[in-house]
């Protein structure tokens, strides 16, 4: 999956989490992939307004939903700090694909964390 967004590919998705012991890297690695999965189905589908953006926003946060039992099998979970930055790398993401005008709280909808 090659990423041709020069902001996207200079993004280190999840970092501050990386920082912390508390999050287990290979469940972050989950959320990481499904991240750049995000934005190569953005590049791939050109979504052409934000509902078309929050389908797929919404499918990217169900696979995060799929990760919280792993994060608790690893002794952690998608707590405060862990859900504001997954939520600041969507607006991230919806921002560098030109949608600047995306709510947070729509390119997440589904979430259950």
């Amino acid at each position: 999956m090659s990423i041709t967004n020069q902001q996207v590919a200079a993004r280190s998705f999840l970092e501050p989490l990386y920082r912390d012991a508390y999050y287990p890297g290979h469940v972050l690695d989950k959320g990481r992939g499904i991240l750049l999965r995000l934005c190569a189905r953005i590049e791939a589908e050109q979504p052409s307004g934000l509902a078309a953006l929050y389908v797929l926003t919404g499918a990217a946060t169900e696979e995060f939903n799929l990760l919280e039992a792993e994060f608790e099998a690893a002794g952690s979970e998608i707590e405060t700090v862990a859900r504001e930055e997954i939520a600041e790398d969507f607006a991230f993401v919806a921002s560098a694909y030109g949608f600047t005008d995306a709510d947070v709280e729509a390119l997440i909808a589904p979430r259950e964390w």
